[in-house]
């Protein structure tokens, strides 16, 4: 504890953002390039060291934050990179895209802003890359084993560098033509540039990782030749089935799931594309949907140029403050009014002059789709709702909508490739893959992790996921292993 009176002395300072007007012309990122490390230091020191660190209980990653807060005050950057990555891969990707569960089990949050513990984590992430604290870790002697990873989001990266450094020979699998998953077609680019990922990319290439892009199992490669081949498997697909919204007219074309829209985006930021063929600009559009996917979707409509953006919570407007009573400290409170950096943009630019509160309409529910003469979505009918979800008499609505984008959440793996039914998996009734207490499906072999298997999570729940499937997997080939499980499969977060 660097400065014993630092969270009495200093306020709370967060990484400020760029102006509206400007970052809404680009697609970078939208913090100020370097103004986070002039303050860092103070904030850090604002930690208090606590003789019990709820932050610890509350990121499943097991985060060292008192010790790295503690050498970020001192500037010992260096030995704050070596207590981060202890038991985080990828910081850089939790600093920037993890709704920081830390700062809501912050014992200073109990009646004073929480440490700024994710600008803290992001500080030290971009320093290690400055300073080159870190280099490729090849294991030093390999062990004759090989494991085939499933997908290429947090979980598989994370359960891959694992094992590569474990010393098994470890290979990728990824149906897109790029390795990364979420991190890559659905984060967009002004919230986690992707030179981040491709850094940690050829971090473990250099490894000894190999990556097999453009290949679905199931389709390109049989799940039974996967299994001949290799040692152990790790199925680390994600939740990628989307939920539907049926309710009349939804056979309109305009009608997207938001993961057919925010690919398309990332593709042209990538060079891929010239320009989305589902592009808002123009346009007048409706995302149903109140979660973070429906941001996502928010910010990259307005900076396509979209005529309107308004976006659809079915949930109230939440209060400003945690609800003591509902959600008490240390829990993680869900309903508690957040302004993202896209909802920022959509208040500041009046994208929903018709919104609660920045573009966002509260209480919402869909009732149906009208279109014109050629098939095409042109309007959207809704009703406000109770706390039961019951619509309200006289309360309804009309928006106009040439562009829906539907942002409802995922229930479980896509079963469109095969895969599952392939290797005989067992499911479970809510359509994720079953497993055991060490992560072991009904398959022998076959091992499964983070959203695939536990449903839609946080990043940090798929890192902390794909950390211990790598364990399980380590113990399997050699009957003991030396690398970290920081949950099991069972684990939930702090929940009332």
């Amino acid at each position: 504890m660097a400065d014993p009176k630092g969270f009495m002395t200093t306020p709370r300072q967060d990484w400020p953002r760029r102006p509206v007007e400007e970052r809404v012309r680009d697609w970078d990122e939208v913090y100020v390039p370097g103004a986070l490390l002039p303050i860092i230091s103070k904030q850090a020191d604002r930690c208090m060291d606590c003789g019990i660190p709820f932050c610890h209980d509350a990121c499943p990653l097991g985060n060292l934050i008192p010790e790295w807060n503690d050498l970020v005050s001192r500037e010992d950057w260096r030995a704050a990179a070596d207590r981060l990555h202890a038991t985080n891969n990828f910081p850089e990707f939790t600093g920037r895209l993890c709704p920081a569960p830390c700062e809501a089990g912050c014992v200073l949050a109990i009646n004073q802003p929480a440490v700024t513990i994710k600008n803290v984590e992001c500080a030290i992430a971009d320093r290690v890359w400055e300073e080159g604290f870190a280099p490729p870790r090849p294991p030093e002697r390999l062990s004759g084993k090989t494991v085939a990873v499933i997908g290429s989001g947090p979980t598989g990266l994370a359960a891959a560098q694992q094992l590569t450094r474990a010393g098994h020979t470890v290979a990728v699998y990824e149906r897109a033509d790029r390795p990364g998953g979420l991190m890559r077609y659905g984060i967009p680019e002004f919230k986690m540039e992707k030179h981040h990922l491709e850094r940690r990319l050829e971090q473990m290439r250099a490894e000894g990782t190999k990556f097999r892009t453009s290949t679905s199992v199931g389709q390109d490669i049989g799940a039974d030749e996967l299994r001949t081949r290799y040692d152990a498997v790790v199925l680390a697909t994600g939740a990628t089935a989307w939920r539907e919204l049926t309710v009349p007219g939804r056979e309109l074309t305009g009608i997207h799931q938001a993961m057919e829209y925010l690919p398309l985006s990332n593709r042209v930021c990538a060079g891929d594309l010239e320009a989305s063929p589902l592009s808002a600009a123009g346009k007048h559009v409706v995302i149903v949907g109140g979660g973070d996917t429906g941001a996502d979707c928010l910010g990259t409509a307005v900076r396509e140029g979209a005529a309107s953006v308004t976006q659809l919570d079915i949930y109230a407007l939440p209060e400003v403050e945690r609800d003591e009573d509902a959600e008490p400290w240390p829990t993680y409170p869900i309903r508690i009014y957040r302004l993202s950096a896209a909802h920022e943009e959509a208040r500041d630019l009046r994208t929903a002059p018709v919104a609660d509160a920045d573009a966002r309409l509260f209480a919402a529910s869909t009732l149906r789709f009208d279109g014109d003469a050629e098939g095409h979505v042109r309007s959207l009918h809704l009703v406000e709702v109770d706390a039961r979800r019951r619509p309200v008499d006289g309360t309804g609505r009309t928006l106009p909508a040439d562009l829906v984008l539907l942002a409802l959440g995922f229930s479980g793996p896509d079963r469109q490739d095969g895969l599952v039914d392939q290797l005989g998996l067992a499911m479970e009734p809510r359509g994720t893959v079953a497993r055991d207490a060490g992560f072991a499906t009904n398959v022998p072999g076959v091992f499964a992790a983070g959203d695939a298997a536990r449903g839609q999570s946080l990043i940090v729940w798929a890192i902390a996921e794909g950390r211990a499937v790598a364990a399980a997997v380590d113990r399997h080939l050699t009957g003991s292993s030396r690398l970290p499980s920081p949950i099991g499969p069972y684990d939930r977060p702090m929940v009332v």
